[in-house]
């Protein structure tokens, strides 16, 4: 598989240290506002990253971390009355929430900042006896200047950086471009270190809890575009000072989603939470639209593409009924079988390519196409749809996409309603039967297709309300 890494401008090839197991530091929330989006886009494709290379085979440590630390959860608690871990808990709680219902799998890892201050310090106390950082009227500082690489991810040059450093000048600093390591206050929330009482950095959190939790060197370091520069500028610095050898291997970064083509900002009133889109599109909906282009293209959040997605939903939901209700023996398997391993090797090597997952959904939705054309013109046998269903099934699980589940009584009860609608049809009281089409839909969220032989097959739907 081959990533388009973000420190060496080009596309290359995955290669895990120990040859099956890949490490992934994905940078979480700050957790002070429900999370939008945008963080809906970068976090679904990591997920699928993580699913794919688990179809493949490959181990997969993923670690998430969420910032529960900084001012603007400060802020909001100082706003509310309330304490910052009170804050940061609200919204750690509110974003497993809506991951969840976004079918998003839980990171094996989800360190807080907070939980790791200890490693910070001894992290910061490294840098400053290998003369990186130093301690100042502030806080204490990273010497930028003192790492050769600096400026090696964002390709920015450093008299570039000095003018932007020079915009907020902190005259206790050596260099304009140093950043914080550790900042004083007396306010809480603040904790002891060697220095005197204060709080973190936020770069020197995520090397903190990367580097404990997946070692001095792992595959690939992943997040939104805008956290390029200076985040993982930051934390490259500081990290392989510390070490001395290389941080992640490969940096992974998603574009950035607009509104109607503007900027998601407070200000102009436009940021879509997670949990007001799930409302508006299902999830499925919005897992399809977050890969309906590559990864590192920005993506425009818009009713057309939002509709666009939703119908693509419609005909692999439909897919997904038919093949898994399909009955009888016979027909074409062999010309199936043969068109289920094109598709998936097809959707492998769109994957394989950069996770182009546009592609990869294009040929995936022309197996679909096919298969519900098979089950329309009523030539789709059980035998059939069994040669499709395991690579149907598999794609699904690695796009993370999934049907609306039904319990054993609520299937039960949608039975018994089709086989009354049938036998009501068989008896041409045509509009008795579609009195109980219509309870169906209202009750149960269940659309019908008739087949040939009075068989018809039901399908659980994902209704938002939009």
């Amino acid at each position: 598989m081959k990533l388009y890494n973000t420190l060496s401008r080009a596309a290359e090839e995955l290669q895990p240290a120990d040859g099956n197991s890949v490490r992934i530091y994905v940078c979480g929330v700050t957790v002070y506002d429900s999370s939008h989006i945008g963080h809906a886009r970068t976090i679904i494709v990591f997920d699928v990253l993580r699913r794919y290379l688990m179809s493949k085979g490959y181990g997969v440590k993923f670690v998430q971390n969420f910032t529960d630390v900084d001012d603007k959860i400060i802020n909001r608690a100082n706003k509310e009355g309330k304490s910052a871990e009170e804050i940061s808990k609200t919204y750690i709680d509110a974003y497993f929430h809506d991951f969840a219902g976004l079918n998003v799998l839980k990171a094996d890892l989800s360190p807080k900042a907070t939980e790791h201050i200890d490693d910070m310090i001894r992290l910061i106390q490294g840098l400053m006896e290998k003369g990186h950082a130093y301690l100042a009227l502030n806080g204490v500082y990273f010497r930028v200047r003192s790492f050769a690489g600096y400026g090696k991810l964002s390709r920015k040059p450093v008299d570039e950086l000095e003018a932007g450093a020079r915009i907020e000048v902190d005259q206790a600093k050596e260099d304009p471009m140093d950043f914080a390591l550790w900042k004083f206050y007396s306010d809480s929330p603040a904790w002891d270190s060697p220095w005197g009482k204060g709080r973190p950095g936020w770069h020197i959190e995520c090397s903190a809890m990367a580097l404990k939790y997946l070692g001095d060197t792992f595959e690939i370091h992943g997040g939104g575009h805008d956290l390029v520069f200076p985040h993982h500028e930051n934390e490259i610095a500081q990290s392989e000072s510390f070490t001395g050898k290389q941080y992640a291997r490969l940096w992974m970064h998603s574009g950035m989603v607009t509104i109607n083509s503007q900027k998601m900002s407070k200000s102009l009133g436009n940021i879509v939470s997670i949990d007001k889109a799930l409302e508006a599109w299902g999830m499925n909906a919005l897992r399809l639209y977050c890969l309906s282009v590559h990864y590192a293209k920005p993506l425009d959040y818009t009713d057309e593409l939002l509709t666009e997605s939703a119908q693509r939903w419609r005909q692999i939901e439909t897919c997904a009924y038919e093949l898994r209700a399909a009955a009888g023996e016979g027909g074409d398997v062999g010309a199936v079988r043969k068109l289920a391993g094109e598709s998936e090797g097809a959707f492998g090597a769109a994957m394989d390519g950069d996770m182009n997952t546009s592609l990869a959904l294009t040929e995936f939705l022309k197996f679909v196409t096919k298969m519900n054309q098979l089950a329309a013109s009523d030539k789709l046998t059980g035998e059939m749809a069994g040669a499709a269903l395991p690579v149907f099934e598999k794609i699904m699980g690695i796009l993370g996409l999934a049907t609306v589940g039904t319990t054993a009584q609520e299937r039960k009860e949608i039975e018994e309603m089709v086989a009354t609608r049938n036998s009501l049809r068989a008896e041409k009281k045509f509009k008795e039967a579609d009195d109980v089409r219509k309870r169906l839909l209202e009750e149960h969220s269940v659309e019908l297709m008739d087949h040939r032989g009075s068989r018809t097959v039901w399908k659980k739907v994902e209704r938002p309300e939009r």
